[in-house]
């Protein structure tokens, strides 16, 4: 199924007592570009989770961001430096007897001195915390590739439709040429007949004439070339594989035969239709950009 580049996902849950949120959205890049925000002391995640989104996307600027917080840690205990707080109190002590100060020191208030409690977590199971945010991060990666598919499906469904106009207007150029060989023998004719005053007219000289128009101006090998990459086109848009930069140079080649038919033909009809042509291949360029 063709994807869109352009995707967004973001999923919230708590698990194993942590309050965790990914969010994950990219928008068009040549390649995969990847960047990433996450809690200073999470940064382990970083390049996992790099890894783990390139399994959902191949092409684009991606960006995902996580948010967590710890809602329960019964690994952490509250530790006393005794020392510490010893020394405090006499230094306290000292300060009101040399200086006659009320020594009204309460245990709450000495606790507020630096490092005389300290928070000790036991150590934290990286592997453990990976498989918590990864359950996340795949629920948020599904919505994103599901906005992803979405908007590619409009993509489809729009390139389709212009790439039946080029060959609605490729028949129209198949049918034409021949007509224009015609006219112009009828204009050759009429020209010869004039200068020669009603003479007989060389018809050899006329069927030569016609072979070396029709020659100039033929364009089957063209429009049997747009055809079949027409055709590769759509074989490609239901393709389940990322199909973006196959399709660009699809895209090229079809320009080109354009542009061969269009310095070919001498039909201000022909070249009408030609523009048209040269214009959906240009909104089409414009929408394959968009295209993983």
């Amino acid at each position: 199924m063709v994807r869109s580049m352009t995707g967004y996902g973001r999923y919230q849950e708590t698990v194993d007592g942590m309050d965790i949120t990914v969010e994950v959205k990219s928008v068009n890049h040549r390649y995969y570009e990847y960047s990433s925000r996450v809690p200073r002391a999470y940064g382990f995640l970083d390049e996992r989770l790099k890894s783990h989104v390139q399994n959902y996307i191949s092409r684009g600027k991606v960006d995902v961001y996580v948010w967590i917080e710890t809602v329960d840690s019964p690994g952490s205990e509250v530790c006393i430096n005794h020392s510490l707080a010893e020394s405090y109190v006499n230094a306290l002590k000292e300060l009101s007897d040399k200086y006659g100060l009320k020594n009204d020191l309460a245990a709450y208030e000495l606790a507020k001195f630096p490092e005389v409690l300290t928070v000790k977590k036991e150590a934290e199971d990286e592997d453990a915390i990976w498989q918590s945010v990864c359950v996340v991060a795949d629920k948020a990666l599904e919505r994103f590739v599901e906005m992803r598919e979405a908007e590619g499906k409009a993509l489809r469904n729009d390139i389709l439709n212009r790439a039946d106009t080029i060959l609605k207007a490729v028949e129209f150029v198949e049918e034409r040429s021949p007509v224009t060989v015609r006219e112009h023998m009828m204009k050759v004719e009429a020209r010869m007949r004039e200068l020669l005053s009603g003479a007989a007219v060389d018809e050899q000289r006329l069927l030569t004439e016609a072979a070396i128009y029709a020659d100039k101006i033929a364009v089957a090998e063209e429009t049997v070339r747009i055809r079949s990459h027409l055709e590769q086109l759509k074989s490609f848009l239901d393709s389940s594989e990322p199909v973006g930069r196959k399709l660009d140079f699809l895209v090229q080649e079809i320009n080109r035969e354009a542009n061969t038919i269009g310095s070919k033909c001498q039909d201000v009809e022909l070249a009408r239709v030609v523009i048209d042509i040269k214009a959906e291949i240009e909104k089409i360029r414009e929408q394959i950009q968009n295209i993983e």
